[in-house]
């Protein structure tokens, strides 16, 4: 019979299928002892079921690498990090030699060891993690009990369960999983962040979902409002198929776009940058007209290996980027490893009380003065082959962009000496995603040469709340009316000095954000290449001149309602 069922659109697009339900993981397995003779085996088999999660974690790290959200690369590095934790595989051996446990009881006992000291925690950060503990436990549980013969597919299901890690959405929708449904989340999560990436139907925050949904049930999902029907009837379905044609024009009409200039109705031009780690965000953001990369991330060249990459190996990278976009500028962010970006070089406190607000950075690679020269030398040594600009990450005060210029000014000075072909002028910027950076500004933006805000971390700080923990959820939102005059304070100053500011953070890639960031002065977006197209449609329908009138009216909302009768008055 036919129910509607109520959630949260995080990631647009419909999707119709039958339900695989996915019960909250827990190992309520039964207290299980085994033989003497038989430890030996029990261990090979969970060495071979851990195994075997390693290799699935790094050869969807390969597969994924650059190619999809930078977010997933940081939850895969955090959970093979969390699999190579001496405390956890010790742990289990110990309990199987010297309590005989199997290997399922054993994976019961040292997830629950684990999750109660990090439940302990006094940093909310920390207790956090006890999620990827979860989800490390589960995928050597599934090891252990996997059978290919028989084996239920995925290919056109609609999975439903409780949340989904970011790590898991991109294995899921290569098994042909068509929408993913949770009754938590939060529709600015990491997850979220990349099922819109990957354009896959999410909806989060189905609270009733679990309950009402049994495994098998047809299930038509609409990700842009949020609306589930379970058992859908013959209007259903024909108001489904409706909309599937209705987005396939749409598709077809923003693949046009791709040739068409950002402007506005009255004429204004916008400038569209990409966001890219790998050659393959290059050619993406090439080929859909971006008019440059706007940060590129060199993270991923530190990431899931041992030692740290020369300078030789860096600057053929960054060669690589400034070839692919033919002259375009290419905007290339210095190392930010911290917080939860793990790495196995040893770059990265492990043991930092909250590596939120830690070593992160710009602070990490003041910290590492000789990693960071290396770095400048490669990104300069790029600039010959065309135009490049150095953007550094988590900046807070004058002090630290006033000694990196001084460490830039020092690399131009030595590789000119040395007779290097490099570029006449290599614009320096920072990233404004502390709210000190944000506040203290006119002190030191003369100091740069262009802006970056980082939306996703600014937000975080501002407001004091982490946006992948959903008991927030109302909270994190860039709607707050301390984020638009935050933004709008940034903006103007930037203007006042002449020097240009572009976002680079999830609102910049949201096409419901464009017109709300050009009323407040903003001309110059960086953005995922998937959703290059979507905001310059976006742009192209709006009047400029018109959303400048009504931003006063912005700027004195009081709170995130009024904000959102704005946008959609």
């Amino acid at each position: 019979m036919r129910q509607p069922l109520p959630g949260h659109g995080a990631s647009r697009g419909n999707a119709l299928g039958r339900a695989r339900v996915r019960l909250p993981h827990a190992l309520d397995v039964l207290e299980e002892h085994i033989a003497a003779d038989a430890v030996d085996a029990e261990l090979a088999k969970l060495h071979a079921a851990i195994d075997t999660v390693r290799g699935e974690m790094r050869d969807l790290r390969e597969r994924l690498h650059g190619a999809l959200a930078h977010e997933v690369g940081e939850f895969l590095d955090l959970h093979t990090l969390l699999l190579d934790d001496p405390e956890l595989l010790q742990g289990l051996d110990d309990l199987i030699r010297t309590g005989r446990y199997s290997a399922d009881y054993a994976l019961r006992l040292q997830r629950d060891r684990l999750a109660a000291v990090f439940a302990g925690m006094d940093d909310a950060y920390f207790r956090s993690r006890v999620d990827d503990i979860d989800q490390v436990i589960g995928r050597i549980h599934a090891a252990l009990h996997r059978r290919d013969v028989g084996a239920k597919g995925t290919s056109g299901e609609i999975l439903v369960t409780d949340n989904v890690a970011p790590a898991e959405i991109a294995q899921l929708q290569a098994q042909g999983v068509v929408a993913i449904v949770t009754s938590a989340g939060s529709v600015l999560s990491h997850s979220a962040i990349l099922a819109r990436s990957l354009h896959l139907p999410l909806v989060v925050g189905a609270a009733q979902a679990l309950q009402r949904i049994n495994d098998g049930d047809v299930l038509m999902v609409d990700g842009g409002n949020g609306e589930l029907i379970v058992e859908p009837d013959a209007a259903d379905l024909r108001s489904y198929r409706a909309r599937v044609r209705e987005l396939a024009r749409e598709r077809k009409q923003l693949y046009r776009l791709r040739r068409e200039p950002a402007r506005t109705v009255d004429g204004i031009d916008i400038k569209l940058y990409a966001n890219a780690e790998s050659r393959e965000d290059v050619a993406e953001a090439h080929a859909l007209g971006s008019a440059g990369i706007g940060l590129y991330r060199t993270e991923f060249l530190f990431l899931q290996r041992n030692e740290v990459p020369d300078e030789e190996e860096q600057f053929r990278a960054y060669r690589d980027v400034v070839l692919g976009m033919t002259g375009r500028t290419v905007t290339i962010r210095t190392l930010d490893l911290g917080a939860d970006k793990a790495d196995r070089t040893g770059l990265v406190m492990s043991d930092e009380p909250n590596p939120a607000l830690g070593v992160r950075g710009v602070r990490l690679s003041l910290s590492r003065q000789a990693l960071f020269e290396t770095q400048l030398r490669a990104i300069v040594r790029a600039s010959g082959y065309g135009p490049v600009r150095v953007l550094v990450p988590m900046v807070s005060c004058r002090e630290e962009v006033v000694a990196v210029r001084k460490l830039l000014k020092r690399v131009i000075r030595d590789l000119n000496s040395s007779g290097h072909e490099i570029a006449d002028h290599i614009p320096l910027g920072a990233m404004i995603e502390v709210p000190a950076a944000a506040i203290a500004l006119p002190s030191f933006i003369g100091a740069v040469d262009f802006l970056s805000v980082g939306t996703n971390d600014l937000v975080q700080y501002l407001l004091a709340a982490d946006r992948n923990n959903e008991a927030l959820a109302d909270l994190y939102s860039p709607l707050h009316p301390a984020v638009m005059r935050l933004l709008h304070a940034i903006i103007r100053t930037a203007h006042m000095r002449g020097k240009p500011v572009a976002v680079c953070g999830e609102m910049a890639g949201d096409a419901v954000f464009t017109p709300l960031l050009l009323s407040l002065g903003l001309t110059e977006f960086s953005l995922h290449p998937a959703t290059l197209l979507e905001v310059r449609k976006a742009v192209r329908e709006c009047d400029l001149a018109d959303l400048r009138k009504r931003s006063s009216a912005l700027l004195r909302a009081r709170d995130r309602e009024a904000i959102e009768r704005w946008m959609h008055s």
